[in-house]
């Protein structure tokens, strides 16, 4: 039997533009440091604003990984 363990971990991407980008910069982030990335998990979309105008998208990220494999 094969025995695979995953840690998950929740990062926040920011972005001037959009959600998207705000999640693709969480993802992107934690590529730099973390391999075997598996599922990203969008948990909470936010904005800071600034008057009437958004100044930047948040976006929370649950992020697994693959810790062990057989």
């Amino acid at each position: 039997m094969s025995k695979s363990v995953y840690k998950i971990i929740e990062m926040v991407g920011s972005s001037s533009k959009s959600w998207e980008e705000a999640t693709q910069n969480a993802v992107k982030s934690a590529g730099m440091s973390i391999r075997d990335l598996r599922i990203a998990e969008v948990v909470t979309l936010d904005m800071k604003i600034d008057g009437d105008q958004a100044v930047v998208y948040r976006a929370r990220v649950k992020l697994s990984f693959k810790l062990l494999s057989d």
